[in-house]
């Protein structure tokens, strides 16, 4: 059974201006339980030594965890923010992309909690990666 109380919509989540067009962040597919996303490695995600930054797996870790979230609740009862993220970075990237798969550990109703990993185009892991989120109830406008 799928997690998903919204429409999973790539055009949707691809639009505006910010850092997800900023730093090309594509939503690459989905499952009943599952997202994925890649970044490139590339001049703008580089770190000085040439290799993906780890801010840059980060980024992409946190954008696809609180992407995930916000398609798993009532957009108009409630918001989500980052609580917490981690990374341990395990293989450096020089170029291509990389591409991230978050599911779900917990997704209670005022918490998520999501494993995302991160693994470069031969497939080999490069980061892991929890995000905690919290669900906010929205305030009424009285």
């Amino acid at each position: 059974m799928a997690i998903w109380k919204q429409k999973v919509d790539f055009d949707q989540l691809h639009g505006g201006q910010n850092i997800n067009t900023l730093l090309d962040i594509r939503f690459e597919d989905y499952g009943d339980d599952w997202i994925s996303a890649s970044i490139p490695v590339d001049h703008r995600t580089h770190q000085p030594y040439g290799i993906l930054h780890g801010g840059a797996s980060v980024v992409l870790a946190e954008t696809l965890g609180s992407t995930a979230s916000y398609l798993c609740i009532d957009k108009d009862k409630f918001y989500c923010v980052g609580l917490e993220v981690n990374a341990n970075h395990l293989r450096a990237v020089r170029s291509g992309r990389v591409t991230a798969t978050a599911r779900p550990v917990h997704l209670g109703r005022t918490t998520h909690v999501w494993d995302i990993r991160l693994h470069n185009d031969a497939g080999e892991p490069t980061c892991i990666s929890r995000l905690t989120i919290a669900v906010v109830p929205v305030k009424s406008a009285d």
